[in-house]
């Protein structure tokens, strides 16, 4: 199965769309050495969150974005123009360096059957998610979970904070929502920011329709707060998460309780 979803009775929803390390043999054979490495994981994301929100539903992709890229546009768009990103069926790392043997990275054809196979399935199974949620509640809410190495020059300037919060500017969510999730990583002490270099990938935006009844926020954690260090072997440090799985633990709290005014 390349997607694992779970249906809760909370309005919460979690989103997982890049935790997942399957590539299919055939796609594996064609990446070179940077790119079976599968450095640009979200390491131990569903480990992190796992039994954080009782009663939310969950939908994890279990095949790696170098495969597809759930959190991209299937049409190919560019999140961020005039920056540095990686594309629906990247070819290159977050590091900007070639994961293809040959460079060239999969032809239009196989994008599309990608897209259908991987893409496609996650989106539904989220959707529903999302359309049971509302069904039950009247509304839903999306908390779209994602990590990053602190530190990537080719993607951004200096060291990341450790918080990320993506609402797109404000459109995706209540401004409630945008507001107490902030107030509660401001709380902790820790490092954060607010729209900053990440803003909310496909997921938050193409899903966030506050005036539909759906909300959604992204959050991109520094994965200096969870892992030994920021490289291989990608050790989770279980006193580092224990201390995060708290702090995330009173966020998504809030998100399950939080009701529309």
């Amino acid at each position: 199965m390349s997607v694992e979803a779970h249906f809760g009775d909370s309005p919460l929803v979690l989103g997982l769309p890049h935790t997942g390390t399957h590539v299919p043999p055939d796609i594996a054979a064609r990446l070179n050495a940077r790119g079976q490495a599968l450095a640009d994981t979200d390491w131990h994301i569903h480990q992190l969150y796992d039994g954080l929100a009782e009663g939310a539903s969950s939908v994890r992709a279990s095949f790696h974005r170098y495969v597809i890229d759930a959190n991209r546009d299937p049409g190919g768009q560019s999140l961020y123009p005039g920056q540095n990103t990686t594309g629906l069926c990247p070819t290159t790392d977050f590091d900007g360096l070639p994961i293809y043997r040959d460079g060239a990275g999969p032809t239009a054809e196989e994008v599309a059957a990608r897209a259908q196979k991987f893409h496609a399935p996650y989106h539904a199974a989220l959707a529903e998610a999302l359309a049971r949620a509302k069904a039950r509640h009247g509304f839903a809410v999306l908390y779209d979970c994602h990590s990053i190495r602190s530190e990537i020059p080719f993607l951004f300037a200096g060291v990341l904070p450790d918080f990320n919060i993506g609402t797109n500017l404000g459109t995706t969510c209540a401004a409630s929502i945008e507001a107490g999730v902030l107030a509660r990583c401001k709380a902790t002490g820790r490092s954060q920011v607010l729209n900053g270099r990440f803003k909310g990938g496909w997921t938050t935006r193409h899903y966030g329709q506050p005036a539909q009844g759906i909300h959604a926020i992204q959050m991109e954690l520094a994965q200096s707060t969870y892992l030994a260090a920021e490289a291989p072997p990608w050790t989770y440090d279980a006193a580092r998460a224990t201390r995060l799985r708290a702090q995330l633990s009173d966020i998504l709290t809030f998100l399950s309780h939080w009701r529309p005014q």
